[in-house]
């Protein structure tokens, strides 16, 4: 098995569905069937060789896989855990903004 791909990505920067599969050690089918089920990449269109996934995606993405492992997680149940980390993240900056800690 290929080794994962280790490192910082900017917004910009772009992964194909073999690259991102490879640094989430996945198979590529994986991937492609959280993107059909809404779970990753909402936007995606066309043929799975021609999405692009930013680093966001790619955080998304190895915090799923992360806990469909570490708690035998299904897929749905995942996705629920990491929208709801992901929107206490967010109230979390805006409390910050506003002055509270």
């Amino acid at each position: 098995m290929e080794q994962a791909i280790q490192g910082v990505l900017l917004d910009e920067a772009a992964l194909t569905l073999e690259e991102l599969a490879r640094a989430c050690a996945v198979e590529p089918g994986w991937v492609v069937h959280r993107v059909r089920t809404g779970i990753l990449l909402n936007d995606a269109g066309g043929q799975p060789e021609a999405w692009r996934f930013t680093s966001v995606d790619l955080v998304r993405a190895r915090e799923l896989v992360r806990i469909e492992q570490d708690f035998d997680a299904g897929e749905e149940l995942a996705a629920l855990v990491v929208d709801l980390t992901e929107e206490v993240r967010r109230l979390k900056s805006r409390l910050r903004l506003l002055g509270h800690h």
